[in-house]
């Protein structure tokens, strides 16, 4: 059972990274999945989704951010272009599969100015 999130690292303002999130045949939901976010000493945001085949992305990342993903090797990713230092967070990959919601371990995204 895992979620197995990377991607994370240290960037410079403007700059991008993308996230991955690797699933297994248990954790992986063609009906949920998405990313959300920690930044220090704020509770976690959300940040996009796919329900069903459908992306969000909260208001703060439309335009910067694409969340996407490849049903065949069951990765979920998020590209995230034009960083700030306000997207400084531990961001974390989430699933809805069979009942049950999964978590996966942080990547940290850390954006300098």
């Amino acid at each position: 059972v895992q979620l197995q999130a990377s991607g994370g690292g240290l960037v410079q303002s403007g700059g991008s990274l993308r996230l991955s999130c690797k699933a297994s045949s248990i954790t992986w939901s063609n009906y949920f999945m998405g990313w959300y976010r920690q930044a220090p000493g704020k509770q976690r945001e959300w940040v996009a989704t796919f329900r069903g085949s459908t992306p969000t992305l909260t208001d703060s990342v439309k335009g910067r951010f694409t969340i996407s993903r490849d049903v065949r090797s069951k990765s979920l990713y998020l590209q995230m272009n034009s960083l700030k230092p306000e997207d400084t967070a531990d961001y974390y990959c989430t699933s809805r599969s069979g009942g049950r919601e999964f978590w996966g371990q942080g990547t940290l995204v850390t954006v300098s100015s």
